[in-house]
């Protein structure tokens, strides 16, 4: 089943977009890939497993976590602070 993967990858130069491509190019089931140097976002479609791009990723020694994990994090910080 095709699904999409978003992924926040500490990249800091076009040398961790390289990195990121090519361990992604190799993964089997991905259909596609945009990588966001600025926002620091990786968005994956194809037939895998969350989990498994994540662990992709990660072997390129970049630090990797889920977008929804991150984004969700700073909410509840703000949340916190406000109150």
């Amino acid at each position: 089943m095709s699904q999409t993967v978003v992924l926040k990858v500490g990249m800091s130069c076009e040398g961790c977009v390289g990195a990121v491509k090519r361990v992604l190019g190799k993964m089997e089931g991905v259909e596609s890939y945009d990588i966001d140097l600025k926002e620091q976002k990786v968005t994956v479609k194809g037939n895998v497993q969350p989990e498994s791009v994540l662990q992709t990723v990660s072997k390129t020694g970049k630090k990797t976590t889920f977008w929804e994990a991150e984004a969700s994090e700073g909410k509840s910080a703000e949340a916190v602070a406000a109150a």
